[in-house]
C-alpha cells in the first residue's frame, strides 16, 4: 500500500528494476505467437466486457476449424486460445480445435482455455476440473492463460461479472493444473472500480498459490480499456500503469516474470515498463480480438522486427522465448540472432 501511495514513481520503479534485473539480468523477452478467440457467443453477460456477445446478433461469429488453421504458419512458438462460453459446442469439440492445430504444426505449444472456460467445461460435462485438465493436456495443451481472474475481491464481481467465477474457484482451477504438470499465467484487471487495497489482496493470493505448486510462469496487468461499456471514463494513466508493473514486480518476489503487455499498454508505455519491473513484452499476437472490442489504441498485431526494436530502444537485449519462457534466441545490437 505504502507503494502504491508513493508520489515518488521513479523511486519505486528504480527499486522494481533492481529486483527484475537480479531475476532476469539485461534480457527482455518477446514471442512469435498467435492469439485464436474461436467464437465470441458468450453465455455470461459481465458489465465490462465489450467482446461477447449472443447468437444471432449482426456482430457473432463462429470459426470453423479451417479458417483458424489458415491463421497459423510454422514459425509461431505459441498459439494462445481463448474464446467465449458457447452452448453449442461440446467439450470435445472445443478439444478438438486443440487436437486440429497439433496435428496440423505439432511443433508449435498450446496455451489454451482460461480457468471461466474450463470451469464452464467442467460443469457442462460433468466433470471434475481435473478431469477436465487431463484431457486438455492430452489433446496437446501445455499451458493455461490468466485471463478471467480480473481482481480478486467479491465487490466488484457482484458489480461488474456477477456470473463469472470468483477467486476461489478461478485459484483451484490453476492449483489443479500445476498438480497435473500444467503452468500458467495470472493476470490482474486494474483501472476501473478497484482500489488499491483490492490489486494488493489479489497479488497476494496469487503469491500464497505460487508458494504452494510454483506453477505460475507470469503475472500480467491488464489494463481496462473502456470501449462502450464506460465503466470508467477513461483509461487509467501511463503513471499508474508503470506503478502497477512496479508493485507486481516488487510485491510477487516468488514469480520470475512479470509481462508488459503492449496490447492494453500500447507500444511506448510497454517500452518504458521494461525498466518499471517488467522483463517481458509478451508477442506478435497477430489478431487480438478482445481488448480491441473495447477499443484498445494499440495495433492489432506486432511484427517481430518492431518488437526486437521496441527492446532495442530501452537498451535491454531482445529474446526470443517460446510459451514456458526457455529463450531460444538472444539479439546482439547488430542484428545477428544467437540460437541457443
Amino acid at each position: 500500500m505504502i507503494l502504491f501511495e508513493s508520489p515518488d514513481l521513479f523511486a519505486v520503479g528504480f527499486m522494481a528494476n533492481w529486483v527484475k534485473e537480479k531475476k532476469t539480468g539485461r534480457l527482455a523477452t518477446f514471442v512469435i505467437n498467435r492469439q485464436i478467440n474461436p467464437t465470441n457467443i458468450c453465455v455470461l453477460s459481465c458489465r465490462f466486457c465489450d467482446y461477447a456477445t449472443k447468437a444471432g446478433r449482426p456482430n457473432a461469429y463462429v470459426m470453423k476449424k479451417e479458417e483458424i488453421l489458415s491463421k497459423l504458419t510454422p514459425d509461431l512458438k505459441e498459439i494462445h486460445i481463448v474464446s467465449g462460453l458457447y452452448r453449442e459446442w461440446t467439450f470435445d469439440e472445443y478439444l478438438d480445435i486443440v487436437r486440429v492445430i497439433k496435428n496440423a504444426f505439432p511443433q508449435i505449444q498450446i496455451k489454451a482455455y482460461t480457468a471461466v472456460e474450463i470451469d464452464f467445461f467442467a460443469r457442462r460435462e460433468n466433470k471434475s476440473l481435473l478431469d477436465i485438465l487431463l484431457l486438455m493436456k492430452e489433446a496437446g495443451v501445455v499451458c493455461i492463460p490468466g485471463g478471467g481472474a480480473e481482481v480478486f475481491s467479491e465487490r466488484v464481481r457482484k458489480a461488474l461479472y456477477p456470473f463469472k467465477i470468483g477467486a476461489p474457484k478461478w485459484l483451484e482451477v490453476h492449483r489443479q493444473a500445476h498438480r497435473l504438470g500444467l503452468r500458467s499465467n495470472s493476470t490482474l484487471l486494474y483501472g476501473h472500480m478497484e482500489t488499491f487495497r483490492e490489486r494488493v489482496e489479489h497479488m497476494l493470493k496469487l503469491r500464497e498459490l505460487q508458494d504452494e505448486t510454483h506453477g505460475f510462469l507470469s503475472f500480467i496487468p491488464l489494463a481496462y480499456q473502456p470501449g462502450s461499456t464506460k465503466v470508467v471514463a477513461r483509461q487509467t494513466p501511463v503513471m499508474d500503469d508503470l506503478k502497477t508493473i512496479a508493485v507486481s514486480r516488487l510485491m510477487l518476489d516468488n514469480f520470475d516474470h512479470i509481462k508488459a503487455y503492449w496490447v492494453t499498454l500500447g507500444e511506448e508505455t510497454a517500452s518504458m515498463a521494461l525498466h518499471f519491473g517488467a522483463d517481458d513484452i509478451d508477442g506478435t499476437i497477430g489478431e487480438e480480438r478482445i481488448m480491441h472490442a473495447a477499443l484498445a489504441r494499440s495495433p492489432l498485431q506486432m511484427a517481430r522486427e518492431k518488437l526486437i526494436y521496441l527492446i532495442r530502444e530501452t537498451g535491454l537485449i531482445p529474446a526470443e522465448r517460446d510459451c514456458l519462457y526457455n529463450v531460444v534466441q538472444e539479439f546482439a545490437p547488430e542484428e545477428e540472432a544467437v540460437v541457443l
